[in-house]
């Protein structure tokens, strides 16, 4: 009798499950409204700083990041950051009455893309604080120049200083404020059963 078996398929590294798409909708979701009461909170600093409240929205911007590197990091799922932020920027507008509309898909796709590269490079296996610092730094700077063009920022004095915000913004709250989220997630053993549930506690 023979006592060889038959060798277990090898599961696609980045296959998603339905648990992944579920918690990637989710967090699309709850980051949706955090996002709009982020605008809300913009909208009231862009007064109190007065003549400077024009750079109000770069030293926040980095906020609306955060959503695509947590997803990808839970999941290590290429997408999960822009699908994400496309959920995310969905909500803002079709169901919490953003005044930007439908074009907020744009901004929400180019951030996910920003965001997701600097994981897609190290083909999503490295997660340590320099990836997640480059990938606020990636997702600031696209955004930027979007952004830049469709307000008619070039040529202007402050246009360096508007970048610089923008990229610190995006390394502090984008980058490095999502590692801290998520190693405080990970701690909690919520998502254990997720890929990120593969790596050693922080």
């Amino acid at each position: 009798m023979s006592t060889e078996t038959t060798p277990r398929p090898l599961q696609p590294r980045h296959r998603w499950a339905m648990k992944d798409l579920v918690l990637v909708v989710v967090l699309g979701a709850v980051f949706g409204f955090a996002y709009w009461a982020l605008v809300q909170g913009w909208s009231a600093l862009r007064v109190a700083m007065g003549p400077a409240g024009d750079l109000s929205e770069h030293a926040v911007f980095g906020g609306w990041l955060l959503v695509a590197p947590i997803a990808i990091a839970i999941t290590r799922r290429p997408g999960a950051g822009i699908l994400a932020e496309l959920i995310a920027a969905t909500m803002e507008f079709a169901f919490l009455g953003s005044p930007v509309g439908p074009l907020l898909l744009v901004g929400a796709l180019l951030q996910g893309l920003g965001s997701e590269l600097a994981f897609a490079i190290t083909r999503y296996r490295k997660f340590g604080w320099w990836v997640y610092a480059v990938s606020g730094l990636l997702g600031a700077g696209i955004v930027f120049f979007y952004s830049a063009f469709r307000g008619g920022w070039y040529g202007q004095d402050i246009f360096a200083l508007r970048l610089s915000i923008q990229l610190l913004s995006g390394i502090v709250l984008g980058g490095l404020f999502a590692k801290v989220i998520v190693d405080a997630l990970a701690r909690t053993g919520v998502v254990d059963n997720f890929a990120i549930g593969r790596d050693p506690r922080p």
